[in-house]
């Protein structure tokens, strides 16, 4: 479709939303980021996975990357709160093929140095990781930590500081920890970690869409009339 034919979309679809929602989506807009994003590694735990994409949309994180090679990734809509319609969610999951790199491969040709977490071996603290370049970084279980693939790809493994007996932090305090540390640093840097004028407008669509109830009748109907 035409950036026109979305703006005109767009548009339709706004005159169904308030204005304070739009305002809202606006202001969300002027923060949201894909200069760091989140990639988990076969995570089961339904309460972790979702408090995982609370935080994202909290601080601003617009691409959640799903690794499940032998684990699915569930929702709890208790704990999401409704944050999973904000937070754009791509899986890989494809069988008999090798989702973490298919995964890590595509972000690295984005444009991302991959930062893996971990309590062990650990290099740099995540306060360290340099804001030269696009961030991704990776989760594996509590459990069984990340897969040998998924080091492989990491440019360096990082720590969060900790000064008590137990060995780590949860998933989803993990990932809040490493987001609060970056996206802070991020705001206070001269980076240019904003969305385009093109990403904006494509994500506003997406999310009045969301923001509609039967969009799809309204979607439907605008474009039997603009035929």
């Amino acid at each position: 479709m035409s950036t026109s034919y979305d703006q005109d979309l767009t548009e339709h679809f706004g005159g169904f939303i308030s204005k304070a929602k739009k305002l809202t989506i606006d202001r969300v807009l002027l923060n949201r980021t894909r200069f760091i994003t989140v990639v988990l590694e076969d995570i089961f735990q339904p309460h972790n996975a979702s408090a995982v994409v609370r935080s994202c949309d909290c601080f601003g994180i617009q691409d959640l990357y799903i690794i499940e090679n032998s684990n699915e990734y569930t929702l709890n809509p208790n704990v999401t709160q409704g944050s999973s319609k904000w937070v754009d969610i791509h899986r890989f999951n494809q069988s008999g093929v090798a989702n973490t790199a298919g995964c890590l491969n595509q972000l690295e040709n984005d444009g991302y140095i991959i930062y893996a977490t971990s309590p062990h071996g650990s290099e740099i603290a995540v306060d360290e990781i340099p804001l030269d370049s696009k961030i991704a970084l990776l989760f594996g279980t509590e459990l069984e930590g990340l897969s040998d693939c998924a080091l492989q790809h990491a440019r360096k493994v990082v720590r969060i500081p900790m000064f008590g007996f137990t060995e780590s932090f949860n998933l989803s305090v993990s990932v809040a920890l490493c987001l609060n540390s970056l996206i802070n640093r991020l705001h206070q840097s001269q980076v240019n970690w904003h969305l385009s004028d093109q990403e904006k407008q494509a994500i506003r669509l997406n999310w009045y869409r969301k923001s509609v109830r039967n969009a799809d009748i309204f979607e439907r109907a605008f474009n039997e009339n603009s035929a």
